[in-house]
């Protein structure tokens, strides 16, 4: 048997260094049958795992590293409401039915995180405060405007804030209009992937790290999953690994672009200074053509983020724009230590809606959340484990379609670095 590898540390983060324990997660040692294999520790996979074990089925959750070590650990904290799209677009894209059974799902995403975290006592800084979606641009504030008038015609807890009342919302006059979804919120996400892993084991299944995936054959009636310290035999499979996808299932690599995602943050702020900024514990994401997303934590820092260089590793030097950005908001930041920097990546998809793919019987992989996978991560493993368990297609609440490599594949760096430089020109002169 090869021997069991060493588990790969957390990257440095604000989250590593204030979240809660990890649970003990063991890695494989010797062969074992469960009836699912879940591959990918994130917030996809501990979810399917989680619903499939409060379900009876057995189920085990095999991790390259701990739970929460990819992005799930490392993104913005925001639990956002909805998919990229208005819902009317969504619904001109999937039809009346479908789209509207995305709209709701989506749109309902962040209360099945806060409802998990209460059900299971999760510590994670966990916080319903809303989410505000803002526009500094003229074109910008046009869309934002369009967005509430849908979302308030389907009569979603939304509102659009202008004017003065935005400025007190966000201790800024950047910004011209937002909507404001009560439903959102923020998590400490390594806390809360934590969290998940425990009340999954606690629920019945196995949670393996160190155990990455080498290979998957069929055997029989069963796929085996072959890990360095044994053979995972199950009758059905998930692949939950996003951003971190590798060769492991043909085609599944080239259908999504990992995209680096960084962040900032600060020293607890003087408690004037993190009152003003995001009032009343909101989080905030720009709607502009390259994204920058922020939030105050329970502690009072401001953690600021959005794109960065594709590579992995970040400094407070490689994300001086995020830091320059927070002290032409609120000038009063001048002088304040930021503390932390990192990053990871994100999946983005060519249509920039999540993938849920069944590639063989039995088989169901889910990737690409496009920057809101704290919600919809969560919400898609209890529809992974609803199919597993015998609920038809076409009573999913998102489609079931057909996995396809994006062409040109090879070239996604390059790619990516020119769509962010050419989003950054777009937002600099209001466009």
């Amino acid at each position: 048997m090869d021997t069991l590898p060493s588990r790969e540390p957390l990257p440095p983060s604000l989250y590593a260094a204030t979240s809660r324990p990890a649970p003990l997660t063991p890695a494989v040692d010797g062969d074992k049958r469960v009836s699912v294999a879940v591959v990918g520790g994130g917030f996809t996979g501990l979810s399917a795992a989680l619903h499939l074990a409060e379900r009876g089925v057995a189920t085990a959750v095999l991790e390259a590293h701990e739970p929460g070590w990819g992005a799930s650990g490392r993104n913005g904290g925001q639990v956002n409401p909805g998919l990229k799209y208005d819902p009317d677009q969504i619904e001109v894209d999937f039809g009346p039915d479908l789209g509207r059974r995305m709209i709701e799902f989506s749109a309902n995403a962040p209360n099945v995180v806060f409802n998990l975290i209460r059900a299971h006592q999760i510590q994670c800084e966990a916080r319903q405060g809303g989410t505000l979606r803002a526009a500094y641009s003229p074109t910008n504030a046009r869309q934002v405007r369009s967005t509430a008038e849908q979302c308030i015609r389907r009569n979603m807890p939304v509102e659009l804030l202008e004017g003065d009342q935005l400025a007190a919302m966000t201790g800024t006059g950047r910004y011209l209009a937002a909507v404001l979804d009560r439903r959102g919120g923020t998590v400490n996400p390594l806390g809360y992937a934590r969290g998940l892993a425990e009340a999954a084991i606690r629920a019945g299944a196995a949670v393996h790290g160190a155990s990455p995936a080498q290979s998957i054959t069929r055997e029989g009636s069963e796929w085996a999953v072959r890990t360095p310290g044994g053979t995972v035999r199950a009758e059905k499979l998930v692949l939950a690994t996003n951003a971190y996808t590798d060769n492991l299932w043909p085609k599944l690599r080239r259908s999504i672009v990992p995209v680096f995602s960084g962040i900032v943050a600060t020293e607890p702020l003087p408690t004037p200074l993190a009152e003003r900024i995001l009032a009343e514990g909101t989080a905030l994401y720009e709607n502009g053509q390259i994204t920058v997303y922020y939030r105050v934590d329970t502690e009072g820092r401001l953690l600021m983020g959005g794109r960065c260089p594709m590579r992995d590793g970040a400094t407070k030097d490689t994300l001086a724009r995020l830091v320059r950005y927070a002290e032409r908001l609120w000038p009063e930041l001048r002088g304040v230590d930021w503390t932390h920097a990192w990053n990871g990546q994100l999946a983005v998809t060519t249509d920039h809606y999540p993938h849920v793919h069944e590639p063989e019987p039995g088989v169901l992989i889910c990737l690409g959340y496009n920057g809101r996978g704290v919600a919809m991560a969560t919400a898609m493993g209890g529809e992974l484990a609803r199919r597993l368990t015998g609920t038809p297609a076409n009573e999913l609440n998102m489609p079931l379609t057909d996995l396809k490599e994006i062409p040109l594949h090879g070239l996604w760096r390059l790619g990516a670095a020119a769509r962010i430089a050419y989003g950054q020109v777009r937002d600099a002169i209001g466009l």
